[in-house]
């Protein structure tokens, strides 16, 4: 039986392999764009933000905000920081595991997250934090050799600055700085997880 990169057997001939499996641009690049176009369309469509976040109490008659309140971002500071995460260790992490699975550890972090954080906390849940911390916390484990600039000046390794980012949100639980601390942490949790079972592998993947 024919087996890809990952040692995973590969079905032939069933519908599944007739889809393309590729998009025209990166899986990264996709949901950056669709968080960019969702935050100037929302403040073009009233009611857009509304219907796209998370509210625990709307959860049965809204399912699909489960995973839409990843793309919805509360102003633009809140897009910016995500985005420039997204752009850097979201990238880097698809170069190394390719689309596929890059794709299933960050909407699985981000729906994990988020499922954590309507246990403590009520209101509205938007953006990507939950999966951006599964997607560094992939990364610590399969490229532990990556280096992250704190206050953009101070390098330290991703292990160290996930353990610290990790620190900071427990520290700050409780507090209302409207910020979801848990989804932080159990994302984080979750890509943690997925690197290990991954057995810390890392390849580099060329699009053709």
């Amino acid at each position: 039986m024919k087996r890809n990169e990952w040692g995973e057997p590969e079905r032939q001939g069933d519908w599944r392999s007739r889809i393309p499996s590729r998009l025209p641009i990166s899986a990264s690049g996709t949901i950056l764009l669709l968080c960019i176009a969702v935050f100037f369309l929302g403040a073009l469509v009233p009611g857009l933000y509304g219907f796209l976040a998370l509210r625990p109490e709307y959860l049965m008659q809204r399912p699909w905000t489960l995973i839409t309140h990843m793309f919805v971002h509360a102003n633009f500071d809140h897009l910016f920081w995500n985005m420039v995460v997204l752009f850097f260790f979201g990238m880097e992490l698809e170069r190394r595991v390719g689309e596929r699975k890059f794709l299933e550890i960050y909407i699985l972090s981000g729906i994990v997250a988020a499922s954590a954080q309507m246990m403590v906390a009520g209101g509205s849940l938007v953006g990507a934090s939950g999966a951006l911390y599964g997607v560094m916390g992939c990364l610590a484990i399969i490229a532990p050799e990556i280096s992250v600039l704190l206050f953009f000046v101070i390098p330290i390794s991703i292990r160290s600055a996930v353990v610290l980012y990790a620190l900071i949100d427990f520290l700050s639980m409780g507090s209302a700085d409207n910020i979801a601390h848990m989804a932080h942490i159990v994302g984080l949790l979750v890509g943690l997880a997925y690197g290990q079972a991954m057995g810390g592998r890392s390849r580099y993947f060329r699009r053709p």
